[in-house]
């Protein structure tokens, strides 16, 4: 009878090793399944490809985002990545909240991606190498293509800043928010190096640093960027249960475990506002479709102006920005000026150019002996003061425009600090949104509460929103032919 509970047992720890030998080679070659079937989710190769060296992923759960992470981890030290200048000896850290949420989240889709043959040594700071999916991994050793030794090591907020400094790193991925030091500490951690820092994560903390610094983008950091995904973006998700969860959570928590929108008590007044369907790469308006400037005036406050255009199926786009404060009306208008020369904007028969600006540039008490409309006209800008300032009306208006689909406007990239106020502008008490950087915001009203006309259509004209798709599909048809000529 021990006899045959010997045999049984050997039997079964047998099978333990045979079920284990079968994960281990189904593991080897996970990362070249990676976005190369029929089903593409194509935000994390956005992701991937941005050239950027500051990139954020701000995702619902279960969107993908964290996959980005763990990808781009991997590539940058195995030295494959596809789209980037590749290098052996690499050195980066995984930052989590804690070392629990590192074990159930970071480590585990770094150890689902990887290559067990390409891990050289594992460091365990909890738990055994043998087996590093039950434990808390301190540093990862992976070989790396060039022949060197690349090292990946796990780091907890709870650790505080100290122990965040003194490396020189190639990048850092933040799996989840961390505080702001230790997220400038370790900006400075890869300096030397010109190394990267991304991030991946569900905004439920509220308007915290990452709003301002990352999704604002407030210093207007060209080396920042960030991308938006939700359960939609992701082609592996049943459609039946996206479809359950969502209609059973409230509107706030569907904001952020669905959409990774950030969100705040008193809410987003815009929240219409997708910078996927209206942020588009600039090009050049027909003239036919210069539809009109608008100003709202500020001295100490920024003064903000913006150039727009109609299209025959009257659709708006925010063309061109300028926006500045402590200047003189003089330095305005020449800026003004210069942005409309560079559009070939048209003038009326006396050569000005013609706005609607803000009523309360009618009123000389706002500098001095003359009022702002008449220090632009004799500036070659001739303001119309008569607008439509009904705060209530003018933001249905704007949200009738944003929530078209197809959408009825759009802006311009380069048109940055309305985007920026678009995307926080928020509800404060009594039902009335927050005084708070929404000059830009303000002449967008003013603008679209004119009832802007659509130009007539001409004979074998096409729409900019037209042309732009061309475009986008000459540069394709020119990838393409690059690739075979390269293959």
């Amino acid at each position: 009878m021990n006899e045959l509970k010997k045999d049984e047992k050997a039997v079964i720890e047998r099978l333990l090793e045979l079920e284990r030998e079968v994960a281990l080679r189904g593991r080897k070659n996970v990362l070249s399944y990676y976005n190369t079937g029929e089903k593409i989710h194509e935000k994390q190769l956005a992701f991937h490809k941005c050239p950027l060296r500051n990139r954020w992923v701000f995702g619902g759960n279960r969107s993908g985002k964290t996959e980005c992470g763990a990808v781009e981890a991997i590539w940058l030290l195995r030295g494959i990545h596809p789209y980037r200048k590749n290098k052996k000896n690499v050195t980066g850290w995984v930052v989590s909240p804690t070392y629990e949420v590192q074990r159930e989240v970071a480590q585990s889709k770094i150890l689902f991606y990887i290559n067990p043959d390409w891990i050289e040594k594992i460091t365990m700071q909890e738990g055994s190498s043998q087996y590093p999916e039950t434990g808390i991994i301190d540093t990862l050793y992976i070989k790396n293509v060039f022949g060197g030794i690349s090292k990946l090591g796990f780091k907890s907020c709870q650790q505080g800043r100290e122990k965040f400094q003194g490396a020189s790193l190639d990048f850092v991925w933040f799996d989840e928010e961390p505080p702001f030091e230790i997220y400038e500490e370790c900006r400075m951690r890869v300096l030397d190096k010109v190394g990267d820092v991304f991030g991946t994560m569900t905004p439920l903390k509220g308007l915290t640093w990452v709003y301002d610094e990352i999704y604002l983008n407030a210093s207007h950091d060209a080396e920042t960027w960030y991308e938006m995904m939700e359960w939609a973006d992701n082609p592996f998700l049943d459609a039946e249960e996206v479809a359950r969860l969502s209609s059973s959570m409230s509107d706030e928590t569907r904001e952020s475990r669905r959409y990774g929108r950030f969100s705040a008590s008193e809410g987003l007044v815009y929240t219409e506002f997708d910078p996927d369907v209206h942020v588009v790469e600039p090009f050049n308006i027909p003239e036919e479709f210069q539809a009109g400037i608008s100003i709202d005036p500020g001295l100490h406050n920024p003064l903000s102006c913006h150039f727009y255009a109609i299209d025959y199926d009257g659709k708006v786009y925010v063309v061109a920005e300028h926006y500045a404060k402590n200047l003189t009306i003089k330095e305005h208008a020449d800026m003004i000026k210069e942005i409309a020369n560079s559009l070939n904007w048209k003038r009326d028969a006396s050569g000005n150019l013609n706005a609607i600006i803000d009523a309360a540039a009618s009123q000389k008490s706002l500098n001095g002996p003359k009022s702002v409309a008449e220090l632009f006209f004799e500036q070659g800008i001739a303001v119309d003061t008569k607008v439509d300032k009904d705060l209530f009306a003018g933001i249905a208006t704007v949200k009738e425009y944003l929530r078209a689909r197809p959408a009825r406007i759009v802006i311009f990239k380069n048109c940055v600090n309305l985007i920026r106020e678009i995307k926080s502008y928020w509800w404060g008490k009594g039902d009335t949104p927050v005084k708070k950087d929404d000059h830009a915001l303000d002449e967008l009203r003013y603008f679209l509460m004119k009832h802007p006309i659509t130009p007539k259509k001409a004979v074998g004209k096409k729409s900019p929103h037209l042309m732009y798709k061309e475009m986008l599909l000459r540069r394709h048809a020119v990838y393409k032919n690059n690739l075979k000529k390269m293959n």
